[in-house]
């Protein structure tokens, strides 16, 4: 293999890895998405791993995947989230917020704790 071809498949491959990287949340935005959810859907949904929403007509959010694909949220989250439940408040939310909210709904989704469990993990 010459060193052409080596340097090319090195740098393919380390952009391979830097676009995975690039698309999978951090902690950090994790955790600014919880607490967007906190502080705006907490009084209504159910917004952790485990337990009931205090609204029986909203969805837990570890079960939206059930409903609709969690990453095809942020349009709505941008835009005006107007439909929900019939108390539900519109919420607009700025684009890097969307992204941060997406990123915690997606880290709670009940069937990533099963493929968790699965692999050998404890769920949250």
């Amino acid at each position: 293999m010459t060193i052409r071809r080596v340097a090319v498949l090195v740098a393919s491959t380390l952009l391979i890895v830097a676009g995975q990287a690039a698309a999978a949340p951090d902690d950090a935005q994790i955790a600014r998405g919880r607490l967007l959810v906190v502080k705006n859907c907490g009084m209504c949904h159910a917004i952790g791993p485990m337990g009931d929403s205090p609204n029986r007509l909203a969805p837990r959010f570890r079960d939206l995947h059930r409903r609709y694909p969690v990453e095809d949220l942020g349009e709505a989250l941008a835009e005006g989230i107007i439909v929900g439940h019939p108390q539900m408040p519109q919420f607009h939310f700025e684009a890097e917020e969307a992204g941060d909210i997406i990123a915690y709904l997606q880290s709670i989704q009940t069937h990533q704790h099963a493929r968790s469990a699965a692999h050998g993990a404890q769920p949250d």
